[in-house]
């Protein structure tokens, strides 16, 4: 029935899209491993222009990346340095992911809607963690980071699962995740930028 609503297609691989965009903005390379692992298997179809990633080199990878990423975040100052990095990879891996769900829309709508929607919604909520994580370690020395980074890993297996399973909840997740991000994001760069500007007042 939902299949003769009119352009359904293009509203499910939006919501689909959005939410493996925003499992970017937690963790670049988990997602595409995970898409990479479903289309592997067969899980989740793949369309011929991304083919690439549901081959065994991709798989392993993308499976390589994601540990060194997950583990290279529990290690203090280096989890800062990724974060210098992450939002433009995380926007790349966004606008990839998204534009994956779109194969019969042209390349230049592809793409111009994978950068503004996949890409901004990564991006977002990366620097939103890029500033909570920045805020951790001003108030906890880097002791709270280790929690921030276990909920980012956590986040983006969640959203990445729901994307293929539930791709609906996913979208209305991954708005919700946006509004949140952009409140606590700011509020957290608001407060680091206070605390430094204590420092330099001393």
């Amino acid at each position: 029935m939902l299949d003769q609503v009119p352009y359904f297609p293009y509203i499910l691989s939006a919501f689909i899209g959005i939410g493996l965009a925003a499992a970017t903005g937690f963790r670049v390379f988990l997602p595409m491993f995970a898409v990479s692992l479903a289309s592997y298997f067969h899980w989740i179809p793949m369309n011929e222009h991304f083919e690439w990633l549901s081959g065994l080199p991709a798989l392993i990878t993308t499976g390589i990346a994601t540990i060194a990423e997950i583990l290279t975040y529990y290690i203090p100052f280096v989890d800062h340095l990724l974060d210098t990095i992450s939002v433009p990879l995380a926007t790349v891996a966004g606008s990839v992911l998204f534009a994956s769900q779109f194969a019969d829309l042209g390349t230049f709508p592809q793409w111009a809607l994978a950068l503004i929607a996949g890409g901004g919604t990564a991006a977002t909520i990366s620097s939103g963690f890029a500033g909570i994580r920045a805020a951790s370690t001003a108030t906890t020395g880097g002791l709270g980071n280790s929690v921030v980074g276990t909920t980012e890993t956590a986040g983006a297996g969640i959203m990445s699962i729901l994307a293929m399973a539930a791709p609906v909840i996913a979208a209305v997740f991954a708005l919700i995740l946006l509004i949140l991000v952009v409140i606590f994001g700011r509020k957290a760069w608001r407060k680091l930028r206070g605390s430094k500007n204590a420092t330099d007042t001393i």
